[in-house]
């Protein structure tokens, strides 16, 4: 029970204070790993994977994610299905309670300017969060980063496997015409392919 309410407790600080979308959750999620121990780096890498290439928000599919693994880890696929529901609820709470207020008041203060003033505030902060979210993700996947800790950078401490994918995937989706228009999904389903082929 205890547990259930760290969960809630816990994604309704991110959900609060993530500003942008679900990317800059990642941030906060980083600093969930490190302080609770119920998900590691590479869980997180890969709930973003999971995340990302699954319908619906990514904020809320990676607490989901956590508060199944986190419930399963303490008892049991019930345990799992009702921490999922309440990181999830913990998630989107502060949202649904910002947007009621909003709702109600968002006419009489349209035009004011510490309310403009608050949302240009807001705009590079959720840029920043993003960013390095983006910035982690890429520096987790593509080098080793036990060896950098341990002192001892070498060529070894490079993916190239996930450098050269990555590369690749930049190129044929912002440089090649006939590919960069094609549909998101199908270049997750080629990486996906080439990560079983490959043994990445």
């Amino acid at each position: 029970m205890i547990v259930l309410l760290q969960l809630f407790y816990e994604f309704f600080k991110v959900g609060l204070f993530a500003v942008g979308g679900g990317m800059a959750t990642i941030p906060f999620l980083y600093d969930l790993a490190e302080r609770t121990s119920w998900f590691t780096q590479m869980d997180l890498m890969n709930m973003i994977a999971v995340s990302e290439s699954t319908p619906g928000p990514i904020g809320v599919n990676m607490a989901t994610y956590v508060g199944y693994v986190t419930g399963m880890n303490q008892g049991g696929i019930i345990s799992a299905v009702i921490g999922a529901l309440i990181a999830s609820l913990g998630l989107v709470t502060p949202s649904i309670i910002v947007i009621l207020i909003v709702a109600r008041f968002l006419k009489s203060f349209r035009d004011n300017k510490f309310v403009n003033a608050s949302f240009y505030g807001l705009r590079p902060t959720s840029a920043a969060l993003i960013a390095a979210a983006g910035l982690s993700v890429a520096i987790t996947n593509l080098l080793n980063l036990d060896l950098i800790k341990s002192g001892t950078f070498t060529i070894d401490a490079i993916n190239y496997k996930g450098l050269i994918l990555a590369v690749v995937l930049w190129i044929f989706t912002n440089k090649v015409k006939k590919t960069k228009g094609l549909h998101p999904i199908i270049f997750i389903i080629i990486s996906a392919i080439v990560g079983i082929v490959f043994s990445f």
